[in-house]
């Protein structure tokens, strides 16, 4: 397994930084944002993510993985042909799309995954011509796919060498999902695995009944079960990448902090 670092909250830091900031940490590299506004965008991606992927090699570190805007979700976006090809030239095999919504009110389940499943074979020519392999997340809250479960509905028919379950174990928690039913019925697309942590706490409603709400916090300080999540991955062998999110909340000043400690919690397991 390789630990690297989601450059989502980063956004501010050019690539020597963030190269910086992986040897700082220890980290063995960067779950690359390609969005606009930052270092590496869709208009610049054909030529500065090579340029990011050789100056961290040199560095000894990897980019083994992008994550693409929210809104990339199917191969007609204007964006998919230019970062599969910036991807390709980089040699970085693992793409993240976007989320698919699902209003349990005004949708028909079977009839979005339906959709949702059309969309994602769609992207076979591109990750084809590309070797890229397109990769869905399992988030929590009414998403399409949001947990092992629903994940493999999406995905039983999909060649695994173009298309990746990326589980996150924080969001499976939330859905109350076991882990390791979870990784057993994605096992065959299984590529990239989140780590972060939440609590679910009890909120009382005026007529008295209660509901969870999720709240995000640092590692170790939440409901994930760290040490059985890794057991997990070492005994399928998992040999992807593990991302690390720090999305949990704190002051902008402490964001730094809390994100190095949260790495190394994580490198303890690695």
């Amino acid at each position: 397994m390789k630990l690297i670092l989601f450059s989502k909250m980063l956004k501010d830091k050019s690539i020597p930084q963030l190269a910086d900031l992986a040897q700082e940490w220890g980290l063995d590299g960067f779950d690359l944002c390609v969005r606009p506004d930052y270092p590496v965008e869709p208009t610049n991606a054909l030529v500065e993510l090579p340029k990011a992927v050789e100056y961290f090699k040199k560095r000894n570190l990897e980019i083994p993985m992008v994550t693409g805007n929210f809104d990339l979700l199917t191969p007609e976006h204007p964006t998919a042909p230019i970062i599969l090809e910036a991807m390709d030239k980089a040699n970085v095999r693992l793409l993240k799309l976007g989320y698919f919504n699902y209003d349990p009110w005004t949708m028909n389940y079977q009839v979005e995954v339906a959709k949702t499943k059309a969309i994602l074979k769609s992207w076979l020519p591109l990750a084809r011509k590309y070797n890229v392999k397109i990769c869905y997340h399992t988030h929590s809250n009414k998403c399409i796919g949001l947990n092992g479960a629903a994940m493999a509905h999406l995905l039983e028919d999909l060649d695994p060498q173009y298309f990746g379950a990326y589980i996150d174990a924080g969001h499976l928690r939330a859905e109350g999902e076991n882990f390791a039913t979870a990784l057993g019925m994605v096992k065959p697309w299984l590529s990239i695995v989140a780590v972060k942590d939440v609590l679910i706490h009890r909120q009382v409603h005026d007529n008295g009944h209660g509901q969870g709400q999720n709240k995000w916090l640092t590692a170790g300080n939440g409901m994930v079960d760290w040490t059985f999540v890794f057991d997990c991955l070492k005994r399928v062998d998992f040999q992807g990448p593990v991302t690390v999110h720090c999305e949990f909340k704190c002051e902008p000043e402490e964001f730094l902090p809390n994100a190095q400690n949260e790495v190394a919690f994580f490198k303890k397991f690695i």
